[in-house]
């Protein structure tokens, strides 16, 4: 480690431990090896002295890696990433905010931020209804998923879930969704192939 980097390093630290003295935070302390002479000690330390730190050709540090701690702390961020990742492709899908506080509880002012950060068009009212062929092709493919991964009925799908429909259809996600909660309210119609059923018939 460069001389720079162990100064950084110590400055870091230290600023860290006069930061737990201020808030009384003595279980840290402690855990760092600071005794009641290194604290008394620290009291005097002030910004100045941190600088000094820079001249110094030796460090006061021995740094250890928890591993029991660490894995779980890098898992928890790539699934973060991850679910970060899946959240904005649903929004360049044109998922609908609804459906983003449904499955990621997203609010209307970080729904807003994303589609600004993505470049994205505002969205302005409800989708089109979808013709007749779309709506078959939409059937088949939520048919097919819930066939192939289990999906509970086709209508409380996973965000996976409702990506793939989007890949698989190039149908927006506004409308997919649209569809899915009439669907989840009366129940998925009909093979479309067994007559003249129309999909978007709301049961009136």
């Amino acid at each position: 480690m460069s001389q720079q980097k162990e100064a950084e390093l110590m400055t870091a630290v230290l600023l860290y431990a006069m930061r737990c003295l201020v808030e009384g935070d003595q279980a840290a302390l402690r855990s760092m090896n600071f005794g009641p002479k290194e604290m008394d000690a620290l009291k005097q330390l002030n910004l100045a002295d941190l600088y000094r730190i820079d001249s110094l050709r030796t460090h006061c540090l021995q740094v250890h890696l928890d591993r029991r701690v660490f894995w779980p702390l890098v898992e928890h961020l790539q699934g973060q990433r991850e679910s970060e990742e899946l959240q904005q492709q649903l929004i360049r899908a044109d998922a609908p905010l609804e459906m983003m506080h449904r499955l990621f509880g997203m609010s209307s002012r970080e729904y807003t931020r994303w589609r600004r950060l993505l470049t994205l068009a505002p969205s302005v009212g409800r989708p089109p209804e979808l013709d007749e062929p779309t709506n078959h092709r939409l059937w088949y493919a939520w048919k097919a998923l819930i066939d192939d991964q289990g999906e509970n009925d086709g209508c409380e799908l996973s965000a996976e879930a409702y990506l793939s429909l989007y890949q698989t259809t190039d149908i927006p996600l506004r409308a997919i969704w649209m569809l899915a909660q009439r669907w989840y309210q009366d129940g998925l119609p009909d093979d479309p192939s067994q007559g003249d059923t129309d999909l978007n018939d709301d049961g009136d």
